[in-house]
């Protein structure tokens, strides 16, 4: 069935792109893969509107967006509060809305978080890039031209048959993230925190960090105390594939935590951000304060476990109301 068009961009914010899981498996190619910084709230805001999981969506960063809806359609918004709101009311989050055409949707400033997705039923409709419809800015493809959303773009999204049944829906209260100023990271060693000193080491897990204006899609930039390396290392090493979650540390000892828009990196990685929390990545400020908490692969399992269940028990209850 052919796509239609569902909202016009009257702003496009600070920065706002098409984003879904993900193409992981292309890094061997120089592709990175992309994909929603804060994956939890894309795979809720989806299943709060009745698609797949991975259905591509609108990844908006702190403050601007604008959209106009082209017709009536189902919405939800999860993530960070930008406090969105529906012409001047303020639009519940982590809940599915009948949106009405013509009626605007906005986005005016943050009360907590980074960043907010934004999926509708049928979800974002462009074409897919090697299995993905997610934007790589870097590269420039995927999403709407390879780029961010523009003034004047218009979306599409595919037809979806009775998707009025989908609205109301609310995720569980108790399972919404929290938007602190200062993150606890929890981290596993490695794989190369064997070439930093011991005084370096307890400065990672230690000390606390702040997040640098320079922070991007690509890594977070820390500034901090110094993790200091073994002496007589050189300052990089060959160049080697890096993972969402990987933290390099400079000559400057200063900490970066690779991010989604990155498949190489030349600098030691002293500990990996655990993949439960890997959401948290897509939610920090840029003045926010960061901490390390070093914990065993056990644990970093279980943490993992204990995500995944509250998406499968959403899931359930979704599926007993239908």
């Amino acid at each position: 069935m052919a796509a239609v068009e569902t909202f016009e961009v009257l702003r496009p914010g600070i920065l706002t792109t098409v984003q879904d899981l993900g193409r992981p498996g292309f890094a061997r190619y120089g592709v990175a893969p992309s994909g929603a910084l804060d994956a939890f709230s894309l795979r809720v805001a989806n299943l709060l509107v009745g698609n797949a999981e991975d259905a591509a969506a609108l990844e908006t960063a702190v403050m601007g967006l604008r959209l106009k809806a082209l017709r009536d359609v189902v919405v939800a918004v999860t993530g960070a509060d930008l406090k969105p709101m529906r012409g001047r009311e303020p639009l519940a989050m982590w809940r599915s809305h009948r949106i009405r055409a013509g009626e605007v949707i906005a986005f005016p400033g943050p009360a907590g978080g980074m960043r907010s997705y934004i999926a509708v039923s049928g979800g974002i409709d462009v074409p897919p890039v090697l299995g993905s419809r997610s934007t790589n800015l870097p590269s420039g493809f995927g999403g709407v031209a390879g780029r961010a959303l523009r003034k004047g773009d218009i979306l599409y999204r595919a037809v979806v048959e009775n998707e009025l049944r989908f609205a109301g829906r609310a995720f569980e209260p108790a399972w919404i993230p929290v938007y602190p100023s200062r993150w606890r990271l929890r981290v596993v060693w490695g794989p190369q925190d064997d070439q930093f000193t011991e005084e370096g080491r307890q400065a990672f897990v230690t000390g606390i960090f702040r997040v640098s204006p320079d922070s991007d899609r690509t890594g977070i930039r820390l500034k901090g105390p110094a993790v200091s390396h073994r002496p007589g290392l050189s300052e990089s090493i060959i160049s080697e594939g890096v993972i969402a979650g990987a933290i390099q540390v400079p000559g400057d000892g200063q900490p970066i935590i690779i991010l989604a828009e990155t498949t190489t990196g030349g600098y030691r990685k002293i500990a990996t951000v655990i993949s439960a929390d890997l959401p948290l990545l897509g939610r920090i400020m840029p003045g926010n304060e960061v901490a390390f908490s070093a914990v065993t692969l056990d644990e970093a399992v279980q943490a993992l476990r204990e995500s995944e269940e509250k998406i499968e028990e959403f899931k359930k209850r979704l599926a007993a109301r239908s």
